[in-house]
């Protein structure tokens, strides 16, 4: 019995190729899908994006005519009274708010012998205090020692100094002039009923 092969090409195995094929194309097909999706969906998002930027700039838009009317409408002298108003009520507050316990308390305790406090005033501008000090000692030494220790306690900055000028009875006179941010002080603790 003769074997023979009566065929002109060899004998392959189609179906595994073929598989693998339909597996690679359905691959395809899905990935080709979901990116359409995502396309679409990104689109979408994109237009509601864009709507609402038009939406508020048109806000804008009108908010800054209404705006521009309103100030249009407002009497500038009118206006400036009231400013000038605010401003000097928000002063009467600051004054009504300085601890002035709390500024002797501070002077008191930096205050060397042989200096003299001749005269003290507050100035209160723009959330600021200053502090204008006149001061007399037996020696521009003494008056620098009091500057000193009041530098220490953190509550004056910003300190300018005038010439000093000697009195008739030999002291030296000097004006000073410092920022005074003082330190809040801790909250007195509630007296305890019996």
């Amino acid at each position: 019995m003769l074997r023979a092969n009566l065929s002109t090409r060899p004998f392959y195995n189609e179906r595994a190729v073929h598989a693998i094929a339909a597996v690679i194309a359905v691959i395809v097909v899905a990935v080709t899908a979901w990116q359409g999706v995502q396309v679409v969906r990104l689109s979408q998002y994109k237009t509601e994006l864009n709507t609402a930027i038009q939406k508020h700039h048109s806000e804008t838009d009108v908010r800054a005519r209404d705006a521009a009317q309103i100030r249009r409408g407002l009497d500038q002298t009118q206006l400036a009274i009231v400013a000038a108003q605010a401003k000097e009520a928000n002063q009467l507050i600051e004054q009504r708010t300085f601890s002035w316990t709390q500024l002797f308390n501070l002077l008191e305790a930096t205050l060397p012998d042989d200096v003299m406090l001749v005269a003290v005033r507050p100035e209160f501008k723009d959330n600021v205090t200053a502090v204008n000090l006149d001061l007399a000692g037996k020696s521009n030494e003494d008056i620098q020692a009091f500057w000193d220790r009041l530098a220490k306690t953190g509550a004056f900055r910003d300190v300018i100094w005038s010439a000093v000028n000697e009195t008739e009875p030999g002291l030296d006179k000097m004006e000073m002039r410092a920022v005074y941010t003082p330190a809040h002080p801790a909250a007195k603790p509630a007296a305890v009923k019996k």
